[in-house]
């Protein structure tokens, strides 16, 4: 008998930082729960790193404006 595979996806927020200087990007499977962007490009670098180390398993990546609402 074949046991089902666990539906595993790697969850990524990226939230602005309360500071103003870039962003964090969250989650359970980062080494130290979370990492800073404060680059110019740090939205799209955070997502990259998400993608990029994610990418031999299935992904979400949600994207929160100043105000904590999902864009």
């Amino acid at each position: 008998m074949a046991r089902p595979r666990a539906n595993h996806n790697n969850v990524y927020e990226v939230r602005p930082r309360k500071d103003k200087r870039g962003v964090d990007l969250i989650s359970d499977e980062l080494p130290f729960g979370w990492l800073w962007y404060g680059e110019p490009k740090a939205i799209s670098n955070a997502i990259g790193y998400a993608k990029f180390y994610s990418r031999s398993h299935d992904a979400v990546i949600r994207v929160y404006d100043e105000c904590a609402e999902k864009l």
